[in-house]
């Protein structure tokens, strides 16, 4: 796709608050959790922004998106004691909230930009270096799409901009295991430079491709200034179904959801987002939630 056909769909979708729908279907809890897209061409919404001179929407958002931890609502996550980044699947709480985060970056769907920044959604994206620069072969899941590599680190500064946080999924997505220690630390450390020079801040968290890692990548990720491993305990599949990890095919208080930047991005999101509130649960912003998971472990 022609660049300046990305960034005029991009201006037009940074103009358009996306409504989130309510009126998906629910389907079966199941392996995959059904969920219905709108009709084809159908609009999601139409409320424009005011525009501020660069097109952009001139708002500024106040605070950090999503629900934020009360007093005494998040338990402890535990400091491992070989003093290394500790591996986190969920957050430690009963309140009904689950945290959205999306990896690779393949797929740069301005609508899903417009959806974080207008709905004020919180999201946690942890990008490959490989999928942002579109290089090399294209992870299977992300061919056919509209907006492959469309915006690169363009498209990540958006994001961020909009109010999700920038996080490190390597360079290349190896098999970590498979390295040895300065293979794993170029993949991790390459990643977190690259993120500081494009969007000014250096990422605390890691996601491990295929959440395999081992004692050398916990090492690797703590010499290049991580904080935690996140891992996740559901995945959301293309038409916003959630594959669970639990025999009782449920969201549960904490959990932690993967998504992709696959095809219909923006789309499958809409129906997700619509899903999650649907059966009663809020979203909640990670980064205060494990900030105050962890600092309780630092004063015990």
């Amino acid at each position: 796709m022609a660049s300046g056909t990305y960034w005029t769909t991009r201006a037009v979708a940074a103009a358009t608050a996306l409504a989130v729908s309510a009126g998906c279907a629910t389907g079966p809890d199941g392996g995959a959790d059904e969920g219905a897209a709108p009709a084809p061409g159908a609009s999601s919404g139409a409320g424009k922004a005011p525009a501020g001179g660069n097109g952009r929407a001139a708002r500024t958002p106040a605070g950090p998106p999503g629900a934020m931890p009360r007093p005494g609502e998040v338990g402890v996550i535990p400091r491992p004691d070989d003093g290394l980044p500790p591996v986190i699947s969920s957050i430690p709480t009963r309140r009904k909230v689950v945290f959205l985060t999306i990896d690779d970056g393949w797929e740069q769907d301005p609508g899903f930009v417009a959806q974080v920044r207008d709905q004020r959604i919180p999201v946690a994206a942890f990008v490959t270096r490989d999928a942002v620069e579109a290089r090399g072969a294209t992870d299977p899941t992300a061919q056919g799409g509209r907006f492959l590599g469309a915006g690169k680190w363009r498209y990540v500064r958006d994001l961020r901009d909009a109010g999700a946080t920038i996080e490190n999924h390597t360079l290349t997505h190896p098999n970590l295991p498979a390295l040895g220690y300065e293979g794993q630390k170029a993949e991790i450390c390459g990643t977190s430079t690259l993120i500081r020079r494009h969007t000014g801040t250096a990422p605390t968290l890691f996601r491990p491709p295929f959440g395999n890692h081992n004692t050398l990548t916990r090492r690797a990720a703590k010499a290049c200034g991580i904080d935690a491993l996140l891992l996740w305990t559901a995945t959301v599949q293309p038409g916003g179904k959630i594959a669970y990890q639990v025999p009782d095919k449920k969201l549960r208080p904490g959990d932690v959801l993967l998504l992709h930047f696959r095809p219909n991005l923006a789309r499958d999101f809409e129906i997700l987002v619509a899903k999650i509130r649907r059966r009663g649960f809020e979203l909640g912003n990670l980064d205060a939630y494990l900030k105050a998971a962890t600092s309780k472990a630092a004063t015990r």
